[in-house]
């Protein structure tokens, strides 16, 4: 049979097929082998009025309304309400007795923990803790809280806590009033007289800095007529003295020029003389530098011829060198390149074994790991088997394991091969005879005995461990008659 779920439904299907509880939208049900509930998944309002005690023993009211519904975002907690809640209405006592047990347990025991002023004054974190130890309870049942609205705190008929609190507030607000009210007007007054004296006090500022003020602007302008007089006369000597330094340096040039005139002449005159002997001694330069270089070319020619043939067999024979370096350089290289080539080789037929070493040591590894998690799997099992009894387990492996066996055999193989000797000796037949009367006879029976045991005894330990007794003790002889094996 087909069966469909609604926009906010649910089909939990059980039966042949499905391991658990199969959620969907949709889905094929065999009837006669699967069963198919519809639930609904919307959020339901739960309206609880929560009678709470402070730390101080206060009781007190907390109106609060929940809306709850399963969490549809998480297919756990679908199944977690399908398996618990979902063959119950969400509107029906039990479940809304169960979400108001879990929401009335939790603020008691948040409200115990806090006073009633930390609840009063901080009932924005008291409203989250609630909500959130609320939550924590209601996730074992799959259900999500998607919105809680805690209204204001009431009293408990009989306890007017919350009344006292706020006719308390009310009184010191209009206490405070009256206080704003009476500095109001005492600012007010003083801020009238402080305006009226500042008034006084600026028209007086400002008939003192207006006479201050034209008695400087007075001041300047006397300032200023004597600074143009006293400019004018320095003006007047300064055109004076231009005047007189104008005449002494044309009287100066005057001279210059006179002078100049007469060094030109003489100058003239001299120079011709000069450029004369210039002229002689270039010419007879001339004529040595001429001498100079044809016996320059003649020398520097048959130099020149020599230092050519020099040169090319210096190069020659440092190309022949160069060739030789850059021969023996390439076969170097040539060397270095096959070292590396097999240095890269052996690395790699290293690395690889390496490699091969590394992967075979995580096999067995892993093997290992394998062989401890079945065995501590074993050993977890058996001991589940048994009852969790220690002593069971032990016995149990000691048979399975044939301890036992292996230690008897061990035991058996330890006295394989002994011949052990046993001596058995006694004190003769006359035991029961009286030494020494009737009275002396018990002690002196013993001391008899115990002489008469030392010689079995000593050789019987020169037989087992091939001891001798000391000197002073005696010797060994034959064994007594008494002595049997």
């Amino acid at each position: 049979m087909w069966k469909t779920a609604g926009p906010s439904e649910y089909l939990a299907i059980t039966g042949s097929g499905v391991e658990d509880i199969k959620l969907a939208k949709k889905s094929w049900v065999w009837a006669p082998f699967q069963q198919c509930l519809r639930f609904d998944v919307s959020p339901v309002n739960y309206d609880f009025s929560v009678q709470a005690m402070s730390a101080e023993k206060l009781p007190f009211i907390l109106p609060a309304v929940f809306t709850i519904g399963p969490r549809v975002e998480s297919d756990e907690s679908l199944i977690l309400y399908a398996r618990l809640l979902s063959s119950l209405d969400s509107t029906s006592n039990h479940v809304i007795e169960l979400v108001k047990g879990v929401i009335e347990g939790e603020t008691r025991v948040l409200a115990a923990s806090m006073t009633m002023e930390e609840i009063f004054r901080g009932t924005k974190e008291f409203k989250k803790e609630v909500f959130e130890k609320v939550q924590v309870e209601l996730n074992q049942f799959g259900l999500l809280i998607y919105n809680a609205n805690v209204k204001q705190l009431v009293d408990v008929p009989g306890h007017e806590y919350f009344s006292y609190l706020g006719q308390k507030t009310q009184m010191e607000a209009a206490n405070q009033a009256k206080i704003d009210v009476s500095e109001a007007r005492m600012k007010g007054e003083i801020g009238a007289k402080l305006r009226q004296g500042q008034t006084v006090q600026n028209a007086a500022k400002i008939d003192a800095e207006t006479k201050i003020i034209a008695t400087q602007r007075q001041g300047e302008g006397t300032k200023e007529e004597i600074k143009v007089k006293t400019n004018v006369k320095i003006y007047e000597n300064q055109q004076e003295a231009d005047v007189a330094e104008a005449n002494a340096e044309l009287a100066m040039k005057k001279a210059k020029w006179s002078q100049a005139a007469q060094l030109a002449q003489v100058e003239a005159s001299k120079a011709v003389a000069i450029r004369e002997a210039e002229l002689q001694t270039e010419v007879e330069m001339k004529n040595a530098l001429t001498q100079t270089e044809k016996i320059k070319a003649d020398k520097l020619s048959q130099a020149s011829v020599e230092y050519d043939i020099k040169v090319q067999e210096a190069n020659w024979g440092l190309y022949e060198k160069q060739r030789e370096v850059d021969a023996q350089l390439y076969q170097e290289q040539k060397n270095a390149e096959a070292k590396k080539a097999m240095s890269d080789a052996v690395s790699y037929e290293a690395k690889q074994a390496t490699d091969a070493l590394l992967y075979a040591k995580n096999g067995e590894a892993e093997a290992v790991r394998l062989m401890a998690e079945a065995q501590g799997h074993y050993v977890k099992t058996l001991l589940s088997a048994l009852g969790g009894k220690y002593e069971l387990f032990r016995d149990y492996m000691m048979l399975d394991k044939n301890v036992f066996q292996e230690m008897a055999k061990i035991n058996a193989r330890a006295v394989n091969g002994l011949q052990p000797k046993i001596s058995i000796w006694t004190g003769g037949n006359d035991g029961n005879k009286n030494v020494g009367g009737a009275n002396g006879g018990g002690m002196m029976k013993d001391i008899a005995g115990v002489y008469g045991m030392l010689p079995p005894l000593l050789n019987t330990v020169h037989e087992q461990t091939g001891m001798l007794p000391p000197a002073w003790l005696g010797t060994l002889g034959e064994p007594s008659a008494s002595l049997e094996r």
